[in-house]
C-alpha cells in the first residue's frame, strides 16, 4: 500500500489541530499538510499504541462503514433517527465510533463538490472531536465505477465505465480513468473507492454485473483490474476496493433482491473468476469486497459467500494470502439476509473472515450482538484486534490519519478541470464499438441531414441530438423510455417521416423480464426499420441487445449512457472519430447462450 506516512510527533500536531477545530476553526481552512514518510515500523507503532487505548465499544465501532442522511454533518435529519436513534449524521458517527461513511444520492451525501467536501470534513470533525482516548478518522467511501455506477455526477469527471475500458484494450487508459477518478474523490474528501468491479461477465443474461465488468475474457479482466488498482492507489492515493469476491460474473440473479447461486466448478472459479482478484492482490489492493451468493463448489454449506468462513478466511486469506481489509457487500441487500436475522448476520460475517460491516440495515441490533459475540467468546478478542490493526493500518499507510481533511480552496483545480475533461473525451473516443454497419450508412454526412433521435433516456437522446446538431445536423428528439408502449413506438414512427436518417438508443432491450416487460425497445427499433429509413441502433448499455434486434444494419456500442460516451458516440456516427473498440465480451445468439453472435475481439472501422 501507498500513501502519506507522518511520524508519531506530526500525528500529535494533527491531532493538536483537530482539538482547535472542534473549538471553532472552519474546516472549510482546512488543507493537507506534508511530513516526509518513515519507515513501517513508525506505523506499526502508531497503530499498535492506538489500538492499546481503544475500549471494546470503539473497536468494534470500527467495523462498520454506514450510510447516514443530510447534506452536512451537524443538520438534524428525521431520517437517520429510525436507524440510529440520532438525528444527525455526526451524531451517528459519535455514537456508534464508525469506522466509515458512505455516500449516496438517495442520502443527499454528493450534491456538488462543494458540499460533499464540507460533509466530508464535518464527518471528519465528528470522528476526531470525540471524548476518547484515541481520535481515529473515518473511511469515507462511495461507489465510484463510472459508467452506469456512478455516485457523484458532474462537475466531476465522468468516464463510461469498466466494459468501455475493456473495448479499448488500453490499460495506460484504465489506469488514467481510475486516478483522475481518485484523484477528484480525494479532492471532495472521499478516500475510499468501492472499485473495480472485478467480476468477469460470462453470463449475457447478467442483470446486476453486465457493463460493470470489464470483460469476459479473465486475462483482459486482470489487465484492467490491476490497471485501476495501481491508478487509485499508486497514482491518486486513494483505497480501492476489488469487487465482488470469489465472483459474481455468472448469474441471472440480482442479489439485491434475491439469492444467487454459481454453479462454476472449482476448476472453472480459477480460470474464470479468480485471475482479477489475484492480480488485484498482486498490486497491493487495499479492500476486497463480498459477494451475496451461494458458491457451491467453494462451499456447499448454502451460506452467502459474505458468511463463509471457507470461502473468506479458507480461500481468500488462505490460499490466496490476501493481508487487507475484508469488506461486506452492503447487508441491507436480500441476498445476504433471506437466511439469518440481521444482528446474526452481521456476527456471522465478522466470524467467517470479514474486517468490516458495510450498512447493516439494524446498526443498534447489530452493533449490540457484535459486542455481545466479543464478550462471550464467539468472536475472540485475538480476532477482534486483528481486523480492527487491518482497519488502522490501512487508514495510516493511505494517509488518512496524516490528512483527513480535504481543502475546498483546492477544488477547482481538481475537480472538472479541461486537463480530466479532455483525458476522458479522448479514452472515451477510443471504446466505441462498431458491430456492425452492413448498409454502409456509417459514417453519416450530418451536415444539413434531418436526423430524427429516439429511444431510451431523456438525458440520452438529448445529448445525442446535442452532438449531432454540432455536427451539422438538424435534430428532432422523441424520447421513449426503457418500456415504449405501441403509442411511443407509432409516434416515433411518425417521426420518422421526413427525415433522412434515424438514430435509436436502446438499453438492456435484451431484458423483457425486468427492463422492459413489454418489449417495447424491440419493437420499436423493428417499426422504425420498416420505415425504409436509414436506422442506426446505439445501445448505450449492454452490448448484447443486437442479438434481439439482427435485422438492425447498423448497430454501435457505447457500454455506457453517461454523457461523455453518448457526446464520443455522435463524433463517431458523424465520422469525426473513427471507431476503434473492440467486443471485450461475446454476443451470443437470443436465447442460445452457447452460440456466439458476434465474438469477443470483433470490432470495425471505417
Amino acid at each position: 500500500m501507498s500513501g502519506s506516512v507522518l511520524s508519531r510527533r506530526s500525528v500529535v500536531a494533527g491531532a493538536a489541530g483537530v482539538a482547535l477545530l472542534g473549538a471553532g476553526l472552519s474546516t472549510a481552512a482546512a488543507a493537507p499538510t506534508t511530513a516526509p514518510p518513515l519507515p513501517p515500523a513508525a506505523e506499526n507503532g502508531w497503530v499498535t499504541s492506538t489500538l492499546a487505548r481503544m475500549t471494546l465499544e470503539e473497536k468494534v465501532g470500527q467495523l462498520f462503514i454506514q450510510n447516514v442522511y443530510g447534506k452536512d454533518a451537524t443538520t438534524p435529519d428525521a431520517r437517520n433517527i429510525p436507524l440510529y436513534g440520532v438525528a444527525s449524521p455526526a451524531e451517528v458517527v459519535r455514537k456508534y465510533h464508525l469506522g466509515g461513511v458512505i455516500y449516496f444520492a438517495w442520502t443527499d451525501s454528493v450534491q456538488n463538490p462543494q458540499q460533499i467536501t464540507r460533509l466530508s470534513n464535518g464527518l471528519q470533525q465528528a470522528a476526531l472531536s470525540q471524548d476518547s482516548k484515541v481520535h481515529i478518522p473515518l473511511q469515507v467511501a462511495t461507489d465510484q465505477e463510472q459508467g452506469v455506477v456512478t455516485r457523484i455526477g458532474p462537475p466531476a469527471t465522468q468516464f463510461p465505465g469498466s466494459m468501455a475500458l475493456g473495448a479499448g484494450r488500453s490499460t495506460d487508459d484504465a489506469r488514467t480513468a481510475a486516478r483522475i477518478t481518485g484523484e477528484e474523490l480525494k479532492a471532495m474528501g472521499v478516500n475510499t473507492d468501492f472499485a473495480p468491479d472485478s467480476d468477469v461477465n460470462v453470463n449475457a443474461l447478467n442483470p446486476v454485473i453486465g457493463t460493470r465488468s470489464f470483460s469476459s475474457d479473465p486475462a483482459l479482466a486482470a489487465s484492467m483490474v490491476g490497471a485501476q488498482v495501481r491508478g487509485y492507489q499508486d497514482d491518486a492515493g486513494i483505497s480501492s476496493s476489488a469487487k465482488h469476491f470469489p465472483g459474481h460474473g455468472d448469474t441471472a440473479t440480482d442479489s439485491h433482491v434475491a439469492f444467487p447461486v454459481i454453479t462454476h466448478s472449482r476448476q472453472q472459479w480459477e480460470q474464470i473468476d479468480a485471475p482479477p482478484f489475484k492480480q488485484a492482490i498482486a498490486d497491493g489492493i487495499d479492500m476486497i469486497m463480498t459477494a451475496h451468493l451461494s458458491f457451491p463448489a467453494l462451499d456447499d454449506s448454502g451460506n452467502p459467500a459474505t458468511l463463509s468462513r471457507p470461502i473468506l478466511t479458507g480461500l481468500l486469506r488462505g490460499e490466496l494470502g490476501y493481508k487487507g481489509v475484508i469488506v461486506t457487500d452492503s447487508l441491507a441487500m436480500q441476498g445476504v439476509r433471506d437466511l439469518y436475522g440481521d444482528p446474526e448476520v452481521a456476527v456471522r460475517a465478522l466470524s467467517a473472515g470479514a474486517d468490516q460491516l458495510l450498512m447493516t440495515p439494524a446498526m443498534d441490533d447489530a452493533y449490540a450482538a457484535v459486542v455481545d459475540a466479543m464478550r462471550t467468546g464467539r468472536i475472540s478478542r485475538a480476532d477482534l484486534d486483528a481486523k480492527v490493526r487491518r482497519v488502522l493500518e490501512l487508514k495510516y499507510s493511505r494517509g488518512i490519519v496524516a490528512h483527513p481533511y480535504a481543502d475546498p480552496a483546492a477544488l477547482d483545480s481538481v475537480v472538472g478541470t479541461p486537463e480530466h475533461l479532455a483525458a476522458a473525451d479522448a479514452i472515451t473516443d477510443r471504446t466505441t464499438t462498431l458491430v456492425k454497419n452492413d448498409a454502409g450508412t456509417l459514417p453519416l454526412a450530418t451536415s444539413g441531414r434531418k436526423v430524427l433521435v429516439t429511444g431510451y433516456g431523456v438525458t440520452t437522446t438529448q445529448t445525442l441530438a446535442d452532438g449531432l446538431a454540432e455536427q451539422g445536423a438538424v435534430t428532432t428528439v422523441k424520447q421513449t423510455g426503457t418500456s415504449p408502449t405501441d403509442a411511443q413506438v407509432a409516434s416515433a414512427v411518425a417521426a420518422a417521416a421526413g427525415q433522412d436518417a434515424v438514430v435509436v438508443t436502446t438499453m438492456k432491450a435484451w431484458d423483457t423480464s425486468a427492463t422492459d416487460p413489454r418489449g417495447g425497445q424491440q419493437k420499436l427499433v423493428k417499426a422504425l426499420l420498416a420505415t425504409g429509413k436509414p436506422v442506426i441502433v446505439v445501445a448505450t448499455r449492454d452490448p448484447y441487445d443486437i442479438a434481439y434486434m439482427t435485422q438492425a444494419p447498423t448497430y454501435l456500442a457505447t457500454y455506457s449512457y453517461s454523457p461523455v460516451a453518448i457526446e464520443a458516440v455522435a463524433r463517431v456516427i458523424a465520422g469525426k472519430v473513427t471507431p476503434t473498440g473492440k467486443l471485450p465480451v461475446d454476443i451470443p445468439v437470443a436465447g442460445d447462450p452457447s452460440t456466439v453472435l458476434y465474438p469477443f475481439g470483433h470490432g470495425l472501422t471505417y
